[in-house]
């Protein structure tokens, strides 16, 4: 029996895909790259953007073709439609992926796919290591809490464990994994001693942090703690994506300058460089505050580079709000941005509270702004140093 796998979507579905295929491969099943020999064919889905939702959907329909041949063919979904059929209760969503996509046989919450055994790395150098799954942040765009439902960190012992299994076996680098890396551990703070973490002072004596202009309590995290624990294992890079700039705090910055195999890449994104639409995206900062975070890294951390995602025509963007997204990016100087029209998502804030009414041609537009403002130019580089 084979089994074939196709991944959509960010680093922590492909390492959710690696322990899918140890769960198959327990079973006595080889994988496969060719999906005509497969007896089982795994969809793990994104749905961050419609058009990741609509190549699952295209995908299915193609390979109905292959049902026809083969009437022992099994297809599997998974992943982030999955996640959001389970909590939706009312099960409307679950209905519509079965009227769309009559071919599938099965529809698997990835949270079946435990940590019980080791993933299925192909990468013999570089290996994910999720340490939380979920997010707490409800921008008002994302999907992600639907999916993934609310966070929830691995526990700290088990990520050493795993770390340093990798590092006996060889491995170089390692790339932490989250929705929000920096929040790592929040939700085990107030368990101390039980959650085995090295510093359980820490737990005892932590207070919030206030930040007047959202009307909220900021929890400092355990992430500072666990990326210096990792780096000192001798890992030759260690990473970690993804980071929101709303709580990168000092401790952070400090360990990250202090360890010189952490990465000097990091990925911080801003989404919008206009105060109005963050508060529209319910993002928890200000483009002040994210200018000073950068300065205050820059500051403490030499050849930084910044990388970051931008979301152009979120509801109801005016001219002069994106021209203070191009206005935020001249001045950081980001090293890549992965920019995105804003689509609407299912049961996301954003379509319940504001109308999409930024034209595709605009979107377009201002997309393409951005892409020649921050990409380009470092396109043209890489392929000038490739040629020459």
């Amino acid at each position: 029996m084979k089994y074939f796998i196709k991944t959509f979507g960010c680093q922590q579905n492909y390492a959710d895909s690696e322990r899918i295929a140890v769960a198959f491969k327990n079973r006595g099943m080889t994988q496969t790259k060719d999906v005509k020999k497969a007896n089982y064919i795994i969809i793990n889905t994104c749905m961050v953007r419609e058009s990741a939702e609509n190549r699952v959907y295209g995908l299915v329909n193609n390979l109905a073709k292959l049902k026809i041949k083969n009437s022992k063919l099994k297809i599997i979904i998974t992943g982030c439609m999955v996640g959001l059929a389970i909590r939706d209760k009312i099960g409307k969503y679950l209905k519509r992926l079965k009227e769309i996509m009559p071919q599938v046989d099965e529809f698997i919450p990835i949270e079946e796919v435990g940590f019980d055994f080791a993933p299925l790395r192909t990468d013999k150098i570089s290996a994910w290591v999720p340490i939380s799954n979920g997010c707490n942040n409800f921008c008002t765009y994302c999907i992600v809490p639907y999916t993934r439902g609310r966070e929830v960190s691995r526990p700290y012992e088990e990520i050493i464990k795993e770390c340093k299994d990798l590092k006996k076996k060889g491995y170089k680098n390692i790339i932490l994994l989250g929705q929000n890396v920096n929040s790592y551990g929040s939700d085990l703070i107030s368990k101390g001693k039980k959650a085995k973490i090295p510093n359980s002072s820490f737990c005892q004596n932590i207070k919030p942090v206030y930040v007047k202009h959202l009307g909220r309590y900021r929890i400092p995290t355990l992430f500072p703690y666990l990326l210096e624990e990792v780096a000192k294992m001798g890992f030759e890079k260690v990473d970690f994506i993804s980071s929101n700039p709303w709580d990168f705090s000092d401790e952070l910055i400090d360990v990250i300058a202090r360890n010189k195999n952490i990465t000097r890449t990091i990925h911080l994104p801003v989404q919008s460089g206009d105060d109005n639409v963050l508060k529209r995206m319910n993002r928890w900062y200000t483009r002040d505050e994210y200018l000073e975070l950068v300065a205050n890294l820059k500051l403490k951390i030499k050849n930084l580079k910044l990388t970051t995602d931008i979301i152009v025509g979120f509801c109801g963007e005016t001219e002069k709000e994106f021209k203070n997204t191009i206005k935020l990016c001249k001045k950081v100087g980001f090293s890549w941005a992965y920019i995105s029209q804003y689509s609407p998502r299912p049961m996301t804030l954003s379509i319940k509270l504001y109308k999409d009414d930024i034209p595709h041609k605009i979107k377009e537009k201002r997309w393409k702004i951005l892409d020649d403002l921050i990409n380009k130019p470092h396109l043209v580089r890489y392929q000038s140093t490739n040629e020459s």
